[in-house]
């Protein structure tokens, strides 16, 4: 009985196999045809206004997809660009992102990011602001739910941070509305600055 057991495991081992790997040949005609125009191949993006996507948890791009696709988030550049993929698609997606290796990027101001990394590292305990590293990691590597930062262009991160100001973006964390509403302009240019040279 052994025997068969094993050749079943292998053969669902190889199904798998080749299931992922359809799904990653999917995902790449995808980012070829439609994601690599803002995006880039790798998920390098050379515009500060469309975010690097290189590295970043599967499982988060994958459900930014989806509250894309269900309306939850909102953008009028990404709703036609998620309009014709199915569910499928999201977490292929958010695999072919991931293996994506990332780059050191430099930064366009360092003593601006030494503010940033004073916040970030530590918080504000005068304005009730809490170290940003406490959820995303010290190196901004972030988890499944929560997003990487590190590399992350500054243009990008400060906009996002005053969308959770506004409480535009809702899709996420709600923490992250208080959080951002804390934050003074000059600190939250200079968070944004400090994630985007972190590896």
């Amino acid at each position: 009985m052994k025997p068969l057991c094993s050749w079943f495991a292998v053969a669902l081992a190889g199904a798998h196999l080749s299931a992922l790997s359809a799904d990653l040949s999917r995902a790449e005609e995808i980012v070829k045809g439609q994601c690599s125009m803002c995006h880039g191949e790798q998920g390098e993006s050379s515009s500060p206004v469309f975010p690097r996507l290189a590295g970043q948890h599967a499982a988060y791009v994958a459900r930014q997809l989806a509250d894309y696709k269900s309306g939850r988030r909102k953008s009028p550049t990404m709703q036609p660009m998620v309009e014709e993929l199915v569910p499928a698609d999201f977490p292929a997606l958010g695999a072919y992102f991931e293996k994506q290796p990332t780059s050191t990027h430099p930064v366009a101001d360092p003593e601006l990011a030494q503010v940033g990394r004073f916040i970030y590292l530590r918080g504000n305990a005068d304005s009730g602001v809490p170290a940003c590293s406490s959820c995303h990691g010290e190196m901004g590597q972030g988890t499944e739910t929560l997003p990487r930062l590190a590399g992350q262009h500054a243009r990008y991160t400060e906009r996002q941070l005053k969308l959770f100001e506004k409480r535009e973006r809702t899709n996420d964390n709600a923490v992250m509305h208080t959080v951002a509403a804390k934050l003074t302009e000059l600190e939250i240019k200079a968070v944004a600055s400090y994630v985007s040279g972190l590896k």
